[in-house]
């Protein structure tokens, strides 16, 4: 008897245990104002320069984001879940083009009130405006990350751990636009900078206000903010919903005037999907060199420390992704390798680690 009161008093223990690890999170949750979060994911790029190596992987020209390049599910499922680490998954927006719908079913086919379907792809910002002017309406006090579809963080733990930072920066400011920036280690001229400002006052001691932006810079220009401490721009943004909308105001009026000018109210349960008419009025317009670049007074970046960046925009930065996983490479990676160069140093680790 005394050993079965001992094991009852155990379990009674244990589950009294559970129930505090239970409401420890919800408070986390609460405390982190949780419910106030949204994502938004750009998965509408036609991923055009990495297209002959998508192709080859899966038969067709679907873009990047719906490939299975780095392990295991597509670049939009890992999104996915890599956000579902820091917002509610039901509160994740996912902005996407309707040539591409046989593609992103096969992700999305499970959340149809969660997807933005664009008529055609005209740049990142109209995604991005027309997807926050949807968050406010259902909440005008939100919290929001732009979160592109077809990048690479390494370790993923130390990305989350920043994207909370990020979320508790803009709670604290919020008239700001947090910019998380990546560590450089070239002169890469294919990305976007962040020029460092002074230190921006806050509980976090490593945010710079960004005095400027130069996106895919000349050699000379890249080795001189290599030298002076610059960052790589990931395109990933936290900001209060009415920050985004007052660069919108200031910057691109004339996209609030057309999205405001119908209601955006989907069928409860379904996609919603932007009409012709109002693509038909707008022109392309890019986020980086028309939102950001102008706007850098509104913003502050925080760097992402150790974390591996990638924006696996052709295929070297793809295989040199691959490399640094600790995972058998997929079968295709040999295959394309000896299709199209001579098999040098790189191409034998290849071959000897697949």
């Amino acid at each position: 008897m005394k050993s079965c009161r001992a094991a009852g008093s155990i379990t009674a223990a244990q589950a009294e245990g559970n129930a505090q690890l239970e409401n420890a999170v919800f408070d986390k949750q609460e405390s982190r104002d949780w419910r106030r979060r949204w994502g938004v994911v750009l998965a509408g790029g036609d991923g055009v320069r990495l297209r002959a190596l998508t192709r080859f992987i899966c038969g067709d020209d679907r873009p990047k984001q719906f490939c299975a390049l780095l392990g295991d599910g597509t670049l939009l499922d890992q999104t996915r879940r890599r956000a579902e680490q820091a917002i509610p998954p039901e509160q994740t927006l996912f902005a996407v083009t309707r040539a591409h719908q046989d593609y992103y079913l096969g992700d999305l086919g499970e959340w149809p009130s969660q997807r933005i379907v664009q008529p055609c792809n005209k740049g990142t910002a109209p995604a991005i405006f027309y997807s926050l002017l949807h968050i406010e309406r259902m909440e005008r006090d939100g919290l929001v990350a732009i979160l592109p579809s077809d990048h690479s963080y390494s370790p993923e733990a130390s990305f989350t751990a920043t994207l909370e930072s990020a979320f508790e920066i803009a709670q604290a400011r919020p008239q700001s636009v947090v910019l998380l920036g990546a560590r450089p280690k070239a002169p890469e001229v294919e990305y976007g900078w962040i020029e460092l400002g002074g230190a921006a006052r806050g509980s976090h001691a490593d945010i710079f206000h960004v005095s400027g932006f130069h996106e895919k810079p000349s050699l000379r220009v890249a080795e001189r903010l290599l030298g002076s401490g610059a960052l790589w721009n990931t395109f990933v943004m936290v900001g209060h919903v009415r920050a985004f909308l007052e660069l919108a105001q200031e910057f691109a009026p004339q996209l609030l005037e057309v999205f405001g000018s119908e209601p955006m109210l989907p069928r409860l349960g379904s996609e919603a999907c932007i009409a012709d008419r109002l693509y038909d009025r707008i022109a392309p317009m890019d986020f980086s060199r028309q939102i950001l670049s102008p706007g850098a007074n509104r913003l502050v970046t925080l760097p992402l420390g150790s974390v591996e960046w990638n924006d696996l925009g052709d295929p070297d930065r793809v295989f040199a992704t691959l490399l640094t996983m600790d995972a058998r490479l997929p079968p295709w990676a040999v295959r394309w390798r000896k299709a199209t160069r001579p098999q040098g140093a790189s191409e034998q680790r290849l071959t000897a680690i697949a």
